[in-house]
C-alpha cells in the first residue's frame, strides 16, 4: 500500500517523533511510505530510515501548503494519508477534497481539546473541527479522554474515532539510553537528580514544578534539570533566580537524546497542565525510571491506570507533587513497574492499529 504521511515539519516535538516512528514502522511492513511535509527540516529529519521517501512542500506556513498538497495527491494517488496535529488536519481534509482522489484519510488528534484557547481562535479551531473532521474517513485519538472530548465538545460520535495510544520503540530508547550524558550533575556520589522534558511553554507548568522542587529542597539535596527550549526561558530563569535555586536548576536546552538522562536520573516528573498523549512520560518509563505526573487530561491517567505505575497528584499542586517526588526519589524499586507498563505500548502495536484504521 502508498501511505502518505502528512505534518508540518519535523521540529522537536512529541507529535513529530511518533509520526517518523509510525512511517518508519508502515516502510517496515513493505508499504511505500512518503513523509510529506511542509518543510522539511527539523532533528528528527536524521531518524527517517531510507525506505522512507521525504516530500518537501517548502512552504513557511501549513495553510500556504493546501494547492502544493493537493498537487502532490492528484501526482501521486496515495492509497491512504495519514495527518497529524488539528491545522494540519483541516488542511489534509480540504486537499483531499480538492485533489478529487480516493485516497482513504485519516486524521490524528494529538492534543487535549484543552490546548485550544477559549478566545476566538480556539472557538474557530473547534468549529472547523466540528465541521470538517466528518469529512475524513477515520479519526483516530491517542488517548480515550481526547476521545471522549472530540465527542462531547465536536459532536463526533464515539464509534467513528479509534483510540490509539502513541507507540514506544523500546529497544531503540533503551539502546540510546546507554549513552552517558557528560554532565558533572550525573556522574557516581552526586545528589539525586529529578529530570523534566518538554517546551518550556505555559503547558508544561514548569512554575508549579520549581515551587515544587523550592519545597522538596527544605528536606532534600537533589538537584532538577529541565529538557527543552521555548518562548518561557527568560521567565523560568527569573523564576528560579527568585526562589534562589541557581545552584541546583539547570536548564540545558533541547536534547537529541534525552533517553540518555532519563535512565541518568533518579525520578521523572511531568507537570502539565494538559496532554494529549505525553510520550515522554512513556519514554520515561521505557528507561526504567520511577515517575511522577499531574492528572491533567488527557493521557496520565490512563498511561499510571490512575497510580497504579506511578504518582499522580491534581494539576497546579506543588505541596502535592513535591511529597509525590520526595516518595518516589524513596522508593527506587518503582523503576521496575515504570519499565513493565512501558511495554504495553510498542510499536508493533500501534502499527497494527493505525494500519488497520487505514485500511478499513
Amino acid at each position: 500500500m502508498h501511505i502518505a504521511v502528512y505534518l508540518p515539519s519535523l521540529r522537536g516535538g512529541g507529535a513529530e517523533r511518533v509520526m517518523v516512528t509510525l512511517a518508519n514502522g508502515f516502510a517496515a511492513r513493505g508499504h511505500q511510505v512518503d513523509l510529506v511535509l511542509v518543510q522539511a527540516e527539523g532533528p528528527y529529519l536524521a531518524e527517517v530510515v531510507p525506505a522512507v521517501r521525504i516530500v518537501n512542500l517548502n512552504r513557511k506556513r501549513v495553510m500556504a501548503s493546501l494547492l502544493p498538497l493537493v498537487r502532490y495527491l492528484r501526482r501521486e494517488r496515495p492509497e491512504a494519508m495519514l495527518s497529524a496535529l488539528n491545522h494540519a488536519n483541516i488542511i489534509a481534509i480540504l486537499a483531499r477534497r480538492l485533489a478529487g482522489v480516493k485516497t482513504r484519510l485519516v486524521v490524528s488528534e494529538r492534543n487535549s481539546l484543552s490546548s485550544l484557547s477559549t478566545g476566538k481562535q480556539g472557538q474557530l479551531f473547534k468549529w472547523l473541527m466540528r465541521t470538517f473532521y466528518t469529512w475524513a474517513d477515520g479519526v483516530i485519538a491517542v488517548s480515550r479522554g481526547i476521545a471522549q472530548e472530540m465527542n462531547t465538545q465536536l459532536g463526533l460520535p464515539m464509534h467513528t474515532i479509534t483510540s490509539i495510544p502513541n507507540p514506544v520503540d523500546l529497544q531503540a530508547i533503551q539502546q540510546q539510553a546507554q549513552i552517558r550524558p557528560n554532565h558533572p550533575w550525573l556522574g557516581a556520589g552526586q545528589p539525586p537528580v529529578i529530570l523534566a522534558v518538554g517546551r518550556l511553554e505555559p503547558q508544561k507548568d514548569y512554575p508549579t514544578l520549581l515551587q515544587a522542587f523550592a519545597k522538596l529542597r527544605e528536606s532534600e539535596n537533589a538537584r532538577l534539570v529541565i529538557l527543552g527550549e521555548g518562548s518561557q526561558r527568560e521567565p523560568l530563569q527569573a523564576h528560579i533566580a527568585r526562589l534562589n535555586l541557581q545552584d541546583s536548576v539547570t536548564m540545558p536546552g533541547f536534547q537529541d537524546n534525552p533517553f540518555a538522562w532519563m535512565a541518568a536520573c533518579t525520578v521523572y516528573v511531568m507537570s502539565s497542565r494538559y496532554e494529549g498523549f505525553p510520550n515522554s512520560l512513556v519514554q520515561a518509563m521505557a528507561c526504567g525510571v520511577p515517575v511522577v505526573s499531574t492528572n491533567c487530561p488527557t493521557g496520565p491517567a490512563e498511561i499510571l491506570e490512575d497510580g497504579k505505575w506511578g504518582e499522580l497528584v491534581s494539576v497546579g499542586d506543588a505541596d502535592a507533587l513535591a511529597l509525590a517526588i520526595a516518595r518516589m526519589l524513596h522508593t527506587p524499586e518503582a523503576g521496575e513497574k515504570s519499565l513493565q507498563r512501558a511495554g504495553f505500548f510498542s510499536v508493533d502495536a500501534a502499527v497494527d492499529n493505525y494500519l488497520s484504521a487505514m485500511m478499513n
